[in-house]
């Protein structure tokens, strides 16, 4: 088994290498103000998260924490995905959802959480969330244990990145035909 995540860091915090000599460091380096198009906008119409990591973030490098905030419309998921270098800690804060994660014998873990519950998924683990309620969307705040803790959704990791139909239909237990048609489903809009 494989296994990463941040390396501790020797500094207080890491000035990005691309700063100049004369590079300010001040409170407005350690501030975040990406999370203000979530709470001053109205709800989405498909699953919406915005996160807060190391991509848009670069005070978090070597602190080993980041956040997302998920938006789910009635009956929205967040497919299947994994994050390889970090748990992920997921606190429901409006609405309920539906999870699940698989551990490495294939066993499914599942629960429905309402506002107010936290629930984990482990390092590098398949899991999802789903709103099933029919009226009401949701709102969930993710905490990782790493500035980049990735993210692979399995869907198009496996049916848009050019892995040969063949092989796919051999490892799903199904023709070219059906593999094309998942492909298709999965394609970008144009």
């Amino acid at each position: 088994m494989v296994m990463a995540g941040d390396p501790d860091i020797t500094t207080d915090f890491i000035v990005p290498a691309n700063a100049s000599g004369n590079y300010n460091i001040d409170g407005n380096f350690f501030t975040f103000t990406g999370m203000r198009s979530v709470v001053n906008s109205d709800y989405p119409s498909n699953f919406t998260v915005t996160k807060a990591s190391l991509a848009n973030f670069p005070a978090l490098d070597g602190q080993s924490v980041s956040y997302a905030v998920l938006l789910f419309p009635v009956g929205a998921i967040n497919p299947p995905h994994t994050h390889p270098r970090s748990a992920e800690l997921l606190f429901v804060v409006e609405g309920s959802l539906n999870v699940g994660f698989v551990d490495t014998n294939n066993k499914l873990y599942t629960q429905t959480l309402e506002v107010g519950d936290m629930f984990v998924f482990p390092k590098g683990l398949v899991h999802y969330q789903s709103n099933d309620d029919p009226k009401q969307p949701s709102t969930a705040i993710s905490a990782f244990g790493s500035a980049n803790a990735g993210t692979v959704s399995i869907p198009p990791s496996v049916f848009t990145t050019g892995i040969d139909d063949t092989v796919l239909a051999k490892a799903f237990k199904t023709d070219v035909a059906t593999i094309q048609k998942l492909k298709a489903g999965l394609a970008p809009k144009a």
